[in-house]
């Protein structure tokens, strides 16, 4: 689409929610609803995306220049009429949690596993009351109905800007107990992208870099630094 504004900029828009304004008229949802935030800093990044946008009055954009804007929407008419449809769908990385499978037949990347992944896991038993079992190779270990309870709870307490960036970071990571590291503040985006990709590490070293398997590593770090940005604008 082209662009058809000059300035893009956040507004009070009543009731302590913020606007974000095109040449003063609000930018509004796919579904036509107003896009109101509860928070300034928000708005004022999601029309900082809108002012970069395109370039100039007239330019060329599209919804990829705009990733912050989005995930905010995915929040606002996806997740807030129904947030526990989000929450199952997230659920269901912890059931087959990356953390819980280690190398079966390379010492050296078990024990780099071992060394970084299980102090997340002890971190969910201790903090979110989510012990999680592990197992070597591939074949699927069930957890504990307790555990996938409280992950759940975990879910549930966030709010939909919170629940869309993990809808982001989860996915991409892997990992339900990373991405809720990350939401918690246990790891910061540099530090679960690393955990993450502690496989593809290990065999690089041995096979070298893949073109596709790096250009896959990029979109990854890009997208837990917008989960990780939305979370800190969501709060702060």
């Amino acid at each position: 689409m082209k662009r058809f504004w000059d300035h893009a900029t956040a507004a009070p828009a009543g009731d302590g929610l913020f606007a974000v304004l095109l040449d003063g008229r609000p930018l509004r949802l796919p579904g036509s609803g107003p896009l109101h935030l509860p928070r300034l800093s928000l708005a004022e990044a999601v029309a900082a995306e809108w002012q970069a946008a395109g370039g100039q009055k007239g330019g060329a954009m599209s919804m990829e220049q705009v990733p912050l804007t989005r995930v905010v929407a995915t929040a606002l008419e996806r997740i807030a009429p129904d947030p526990q449809a989000s929450v199952e769908a997230l659920l269901k990385y912890g059931e087959t949690d990356m953390l819980c499978y280690r190398s079966a037949d390379e010492p050296r990347l078990a024990g780099r596993q071992a060394q970084g992944w299980q102090p997340l896991l002890d971190w969910a038993a201790l903090e979110l009351d989510a012990p999680l079992r592990c197992t070597t190779g591939i074949m699927p270990v069930a957890q504990p109905t307790d555990s996938l309870a409280a992950l759940r709870r975990a879910l549930s307490a966030l709010g939909p800007l919170e629940l869309a960036a993990m809808g982001v970071a989860i996915p991409a990571l892997g990992s339900l107990v990373l991405g809720l590291a990350l939401a918690r503040g246990r790891l910061d985006a540099a530090t679960a992208c690393h955990l993450a990709f502690l496989d593809e590490a290990f065999q690089q070293e041995f096979w070298g870099e893949d073109p596709e398997a790096l250009a896959r590593r990029d979109g990854v770090v890009k997208d837990i630094a917008l989960a990780a940005r939305l979370l800190d604008l969501a709060r702060g």
